[in-house]
């Protein structure tokens, strides 16, 4: 009988720098390799390009976009039987935490795979995904051959999009980043350099990129200390502030501590000002 394997699917909308295929990627720590697929299903026909422009009606009907599958493969954890493929297949659906922690394990195995692409072919514009942004999500199980082909066994459609009483949403509508987005667009209010450095560090924290994002923290944390000082009157943020630079010069504290108390006082910041 053949070996079963689970995966989880996401459909995204346009098209991806990855070349189709199957790519190979291994964790250094454990020694074992999952499986990475890259489909393209769907694509507009394409039109001649004509350096002049020609007519178009004044509504016209939307352009038909493509369409790419990844999927991510446990290659290195085969399931037992069929019974034990569809009992993990419903325990792993029947749990948010669980299919969330899936997620967020493929999306970045896919996001290592964009990176080295972006490295590789030297383009700054580097593309990086969420769960949320797919079309679709499957969870599910299948032979080698049927999930290296984009089919399985059976899958389960999940819900992408957060739930509103989570944390990451309840802290989103708190800081409402539309209306800041509208400040600065019409001049308003300027981004400051600190924030920009601090998600990019965050970005590489999250890639397991450990190594730039201590370096992106602190170029991210002189800029902080910088624009940042006396932007509020609040003991918090004066103590915060204090502890970002102590561990400058004692540097006892993980990246991943001294970046949430960064991204802390950036929130703060947004509170108190509103």
């Amino acid at each position: 009988m053949a070996k079963l394997f689970g995966f989880v699917q996401f459909d995204f909308a346009g098209t991806l720098p990855l070349a189709d295929g199957r790519y190979l990627v291994g964790v250094p720590e454990s020694g074992e390799e999952t499986v990475l697929v890259v489909q393209l299903l769907a694509a507009p026909v394409a039109e001649r390009r004509r350096r002049r422009g020609r007519p178009s009606p004044a509504e016209p009907e939307p352009a038909p976009v493509s369409l790419t599958r990844a999927t991510v493969i446990r290659a290195a954890s085969p399931l037992e039987d069929q019974a034990g493929a569809a009992r993990w297949l419903d325990e792993t659906c029947g749990d948010e935490d669980a299919v969330d922690l899936f997620a967020t394990e493929a999306i970045k195995i896919l996001n290592q795979a964009l990176h080295a692409q972006a490295v590789a072919a030297a383009d700054p514009y580097g593309r990086r995904l969420s769960p949320e942004q797919a079309e679709r999500m499957l969870v599910g199980y299948g032979s080698g051959e049927e999930t290296a082909d984009g089919c399985f066994t059976d899958a389960r459609q999940v819900d992408v999009s957060p739930p509103t009483t989570s944390r990451r949403r309840r802290r989103e509508e708190q800081l409402r980043p539309q209306e800041r987005v509208a400040a600065i667009l019409r001049g308003r209010e300027q981004l400051d350099a600190c924030e920009t450095l601090l998600l990019r560090a965050r970005a590489d924290l999250d890639a397991g990129r450990d190594r730039e994002a201590a370096l992106q923290l602190r170029v991210g944390l002189e800029a902080l200390l910088t624009e940042l000082d006396g932007a509020v009157d609040d003991p918090d943020h004066l103590a915060d502030l204090a502890s970002l630079r102590e561990s400058q010069d004692d540097d006892q504290r993980s990246t991943a501590e001294r970046l949430e108390i960064a991204q802390r006082v950036l929130r703060r910041r947004r509170v108190l000002r509103r």
